[in-house]
């Protein structure tokens, strides 16, 4: 993960004498945490059933320190960013990876720009919360090593929903901040009208994503996978360290109006899609294919209206246990810009023809 070692020596948390478990006072959210105690190793909001917070809640460094919601409600103010740190550059950046956080079991975290905007941080795990109605991300993970997202619930986020990519501070890049590794399972985003993105993986490789749902109204993307390093997503991805990307049985209940699966990755990364199902007709291309070795497994239902779009002359594409609607047609029926579901569009420069040099359609299912 190309973790910078000696770095890691200047240590800044420190190891409390005693465990000891706090109660969050519910009219001082935001300073009881500015001043935590040293021996503070799970702080419980269990003084009340509704907290609210109108400013950032900034999280200390600490080895582990353990957020238990209790089942209580967070009322977040409007320019709160929820749970999140401060991170000046990537040298504290860096620094900050000793720190790691369980944040579980709220009923809900409501409004706020963010729930949760955790930055730096190496192993830390969400677990059982439900976000609602964030005006730019429900959560949002800044080179966030390994990190864990289970049972996690956004519904009606103003733009995105769940975001796991790499640093914007000074010195971070897309080659030394990256959320690598990191795990979704079983998270669901509700859309409202105006989300754009309801998951988004950005210059992080190893993500996997398992028994995810994007439902509710239609959103630009479901999920946007892209390793772009200088913001041009029309361009191809240039990020040379990412290598893979997994999603496993996700659901999608409703259209998107750009494409539902948005893949921009390196040209040497695995991407592999595997029981997605989408239900009812799309209008909007079911994955926009940029670049990277796209994978299509045991995809089991198939729509006539279904298309896979791409700028790429000659994608590479491994169709497997698949239904036998997702197809590059007969030689005869081919043309330059069209083979089954798979269309030429928007192509990049130079590119008139579709080629199938590296495009396999192998054991279709009936």
């Amino acid at each position: 993960m190309r973790l910078p070692i000696p770095a890691l020596l200047f240590v800044t948390a420190t190891v409390p004498a005693t465990a000891t478990t706090y109660t969050v006072p519910p009219k001082d959210v935001a300073g009881f945490f500015a001043n935590l105690p040293e021996d503070a190793t799970v702080v419980r909001f269990d003084g009340a059933a509704e907290y609210r917070c109108g400013s950032d809640i900034l999280l200390p460094v600490r080895p582990l320190l353990i957020i238990d919601g209790a089942g209580a409600t967070l009322q977040l103010g409007p320019d709160s960013r929820g749970f999140t740190c401060a991170v000046a550059d990537q040298k504290e950046a860096v620094a900050r990876l000793t720190a790691r956080y369980i944040i579980r079991d709220f009923a809900l975290i409501e409004g706020g720009r963010k729930a949760i905007d955790l930055q730096a941080t190496l192993g830390s795990e969400l677990r059982n919360l439900k976000c609602v109605r964030q005006t730019v991300t429900a959560v949002d993970l800044r080179f966030c090593l390994m990190a864990r997202l289970e049972h996690v619930f956004v519904t009606n986020p103003t733009g995105r929903g769940i975001v796991v990519r790499q640093g914007d501070w000074p010195g971070a890049t897309g080659f030394n901040s990256q959320s690598n590794s990191t795990v979704l399972e079983q998270c669901r985003v509700y859309c409202a009208a105006t989300t754009t993105e309801a998951f988004a993986v950005l210059n992080s490789g190893g993500v996997r994503m398992t028994d995810c749902v994007s439902e509710g109204a239609p959103c630009d993307h479901d999920l946007f996978l892209s390793a772009v390093t200088d913001g041009d997503e029309t361009s191809i991805a240039g990020n040379t360290v990412v290598k893979s990307f997994t999603l496993a049985n996700f659901h999608v209940e409703h259209a998107a109006r750009i494409a539902s699966i948005h893949v921009n990755m390196p040209s040497k990364a695995s991407v592999t899609l595997s029981n997605v199902y989408w239900n009812g007709p799309q209008k909007a291309p079911v994955i926009r294919y940029m670049m990277g070795q796209l994978n299509l497994l045991d995809i089991g239902w198939w729509h006539e209206s279904f298309r896979i779009v791409t700028g790429l002359s000659a994608p590479r594409l491994v169709a497997q246990r698949c239904h036998s609607g997702l197809n590059v047609g007969e030689k005869d029926e081919r043309t330059d810009r069209q083979a089954g579901v798979l269309q030429l569009d928007a192509p990049l420069v130079g590119t008139t023809q579709l080629k199938l040099n590296y495009v396999v359609v192998r054991d279709k299912a009936m």
